[in-house]
């Protein structure tokens, strides 16, 4: 069955139809990427509205699907929607403008546009991912893991953080990324304590802690991953925050399974920094999601209100950042089964002191 047809038989009874406007929900589905695109999806019929520039891509990968003009979708859209007698239609809550919303409620006076929340349907169909979705994350992270390995020996004095994300970049662009997974990010010394820092022209130094996020995308699929080194040496209370947070990343990876609450999950790792001393310095979640967007259902966090399923491809990422001082956070990717996990990170995470 494609993505489509399941959506299509997972329709809740008191729905004639979903209507699918995100970038992100409308690539699941079809397999095509594009951000002009409507995918209008019923038990009977689907339907995939774009313009021009897209008909002919689009037509050579989408099956399944009536293709639409929407340089006519004012009036074939009504048309449709008529036709197959929609009185109760799905929407996305995230992706649609209160201006797209009453353009809707104009063309359709018959038909109740309801909204589907955030962690509602479509992100639970989404969360749990195939073998075929795995093998794509998996070869993302294989690109990403090499690009780190080539890089690691040009973290010198004196490069820049700029420099370093640079070479990042490149070399998962060349190694066969379609695209990066997010701005990569590059922060030495005191710069990393700021989890999500932006690269800069400060350079590195010795004695520099020095922490790289960072991610590939192949066929739509992203991966991500942090590794935190240090150059030239290392003092003793870098070396202790290290072993701290390697400690809570292994005490979260160890709690995964399916049907365990996801705030547990992050319990598991934050409780290691906290009786360590350093909660206060661990603010976000300890994961996420990661699919076709870098951030997916479900999160790792002390709010979650979800529970881990068997599919689900998680990282696991705690860290401690010392304002003004420095910082340190590992991230794995994995995905659960039914008894703990397999994990898509590969690289070493015992603590790495490069020469300067």
């Amino acid at each position: 069955m494609t993505h489509i047809s399941m959506l299509a038989a997972a329709l809740p009874d008191n729905a004639d139809g979903y209507l699918i406007t995100s970038e992100s929900n409308i690539f699941y589905f079809t397999g095509f990427p594009c951000d002009a695109a409507i995918l209008l999806v019923t038990r009977g019929e689907s339907f995939f509205f774009t313009d021009s520039r897209y008909m002919e891509a689009a037509r050579r990968v989408i099956r399944g699907v009536t293709f639409l003009d929407t340089s006519a979708f004012t009036e074939n859209f009504p048309h449709v929607c008529a036709r197959l007698q929609i009185r109760r239609l799905l929407a996305e809550t995230s992706s649609m403008t209160v201006r797209a919303a009453r353009r809707y409620g104009d063309l359709l006076p018959q038909t109740e546009l309801v909204f589907d929340d955030d962690v509602g349907f479509l992100a639970q169909f989404r969360r749990r991912k195939s073998d075929d979705e795995a093998q794509k994350i998996d070869k993302a992270q294989r690109i990403a893991e090499q690009a780190l390995e080539r890089t690691l020996p040009l973290l010198r004095e004196g490069r820049t953080e700029k420099e370093i994300a640079l070479e990042l970049d490149y070399t998962m662009l060349r190694l066969g990324a379609d695209a990066l997974s997010f701005q990569t990010i590059v922060v030495s010394g005191e710069n990393s304590s700021l989890p999500h820092g932006v690269p800069g022209t400060r350079r590195l130094r010795d004695g520099d802690m020095i922490t790289m996020d960072f991610g590939a995308v192949v066929d739509g699929y992203h991966s991500d991953m942090t590794r935190t080194v240090a150059l030239g040496h290392c003092d003793a209370l870098q070396q202790e925050i290290y072993g701290i947070v390697l400690r809570a990343q292994q005490a979260g990876l160890d709690a995964l399974r399916a049907g365990v609450a996801c705030r547990d999950a992050d319990a598991a790792a934050r409780d290691v920094i906290r009786q360590a001393g350093y909660g206060e310095y661990f603010g976000h979640g300890t994961g996420h999601g990661v699919g076709v967007e870098i951030h997916e259902r479900p999160n790792l966090s002390p709010l979650s209100r979800e529970t881990l399923a068997a599919g689900d491809v998680v990282t696991v990422e705690p860290g401690i950042y010392l304002p003004g001082r420095f910082g340190v956070r590992i991230e794995d990717m994995v995905r659960i089964t039914a008894d703990g996990y397999s994990s898509f990170t590969r690289a070493p995470k015992a603590l790495i002191v490069l020469p300067l």
